[in-house]
């Protein structure tokens, strides 16, 4: 059976072009569209549709607001459309918060021409995300819960670095079989924590960065797929919300315990220094063989060449696989390795590629992401 599809957009043309891409799909099956959010909200209540697709800029009932009613009457899951604007890229993470799963640059040069690339992809992201919306309309609403922490900021300190590593502390949880969460710290003498994430990875990182305190003893790297426009604006929210310091990443940044830094889109993130000095390097990369720009094998991997095993790793909810070889590196030198279960993964890829290459040391639900971290490190 065919996953049915809504798709909603103000603009005819956009409508018709999304569903001939989709239709292309013996997979997908666009049942009905929207003109605006209201409809939208209405359609989605009285179809039951597998996913929609959403405009942001809408009458009667803009993109956002709709998918915040949706989520609350109906919860879907939900593939925005967005602008390749600063406006387009906060509008999108307001959505993303709002109970959103995932979204694609509103291109359209590329719908009008129907490039195989631009409908491959599109047709992939719905594939995915009804699938996840096939395993429970509860797992959807859960797991876009959102977060309003205190956003104080308070200095930044340090803690001493911790003894050489055990295996103790680890208990398995009732969510998953292969699951657990920390309840002792290993003491080993961490350096860095290290984040690779794709699909689902905002809402996903909010969750667990919301939780670190402003002591946090490690610099943190955080690479999130997402285009150019986006990342500046992602780090700010981030910013907004965590107690830690969160900024889009510049070349020369010099490393610092309590702060993370976000890869900027479209280029990649490389750690060089020293251990005792590291720094980062921003890069741009017109490499054919390197797919994604930031990718988390080329940040993971510089980050082995200069902390060895002194990082802890985690690769979140993400389509595809990119951060298994950059975890490889990792692990290889000695690093600890987790990833997120499958249960709570809007798309469970990047974390499986870690898991079934036997990298992943843990495999835990995002709720227990920051508790096990701060166990782990020997801050909670």
């Amino acid at each position: 059976m065919a996953y049915k599809v809504l798709v909603v957009d103000d603009s005819s043309f956009f409508r018709r072009r999304v569903t001939d891409i989709l239709s292309k799909d013996p997979h997908l099956e666009v049942i009905d569209t929207a003109v605006n959010g209201q409809e939208a909200v209405d359609k989605a209540l009285a179809l039951k549709p597998d996913v929609i697709t959403m405009d942001i800029e809408m009458p009667v009932l803009n993109g956002i607001s709709a998918v915040k009613s949706i989520m609350a009457k109906s919860p879907t899951a939900i593939l925005m459309f967005s602008s390749l604007t600063h406006q387009g890229a906060k509008a999108t993470l307001e959505a993303l918060e709002a109970g959103a799963l995932d979204f694609l640059p509103k291109k359209f040069s590329e719908i009008a021409q129907n490039t195989d690339e631009a409908g491959s992809l599109l047709r992939q992201r719905v594939v995915q995300l009804a699938r996840k919306r096939g395993v429970s309309r509860a797992s959807l609403s859960s797991s876009q819960a959102t977060f309003k922490p205190s956003t104080r900021k308070t200095p930044i300190t340090t803690r001493k670095s911790q003894p050489p590593i055990s295996n103790k502390g680890i208990e398995s949880t009732s969510s998953s079989k292969s699951s657990h969460r920390v309840t002792k710290a290993s003491g080993k003498n961490y350096k860095l924590l290290a984040i690779g994430t794709s699909t689902g990875g905002p809402v996903a990182l909010q969750k667990v960065l919301t939780q670190l305190p402003a002591t946090f003893p490690l610099p943190i790297i955080i690479v999130q797929h997402m285009p150019a426009s986006f990342t500046q604006a992602f780090a700010n929210r981030l910013n907004s919300l965590c107690k830690i310091s969160i900024k889009e990443a510049s070349d020369g940044d010099i490393l610092k315990p309590g702060c993370a830094y976000l890869a900027p889109g479209g280029r990649q993130m490389i750690i060089g220094g020293t251990e005792n000095a590291p720094k980062i390097k921003i890069i741009d990369d017109n490499s054919a063989k390197i797919t994604f720009k930031p990718s988390v094998d080329v940040s993971f991997g510089s980050a082995a060449k200069i902390f060895g095993g002194n990082v802890l790793g985690i690769i979140l909810t993400g389509m595809g696989a990119d951060g298994r070889e950059g975890s490889r590196m990792l692990k290889t030198k000695g690093a600890t390795i987790w990833a997120q279960d499958e249960a709570t993964c809007v798309v469970y890829g990047m974390p499986q590629a870690v898991c079934a290459a036997g990298i992943s040391q843990l495999s835990l639900p995002i709720e227990d992401v920051a508790s096990s971290i701060l166990k782990e490190t020997s801050h909670g």
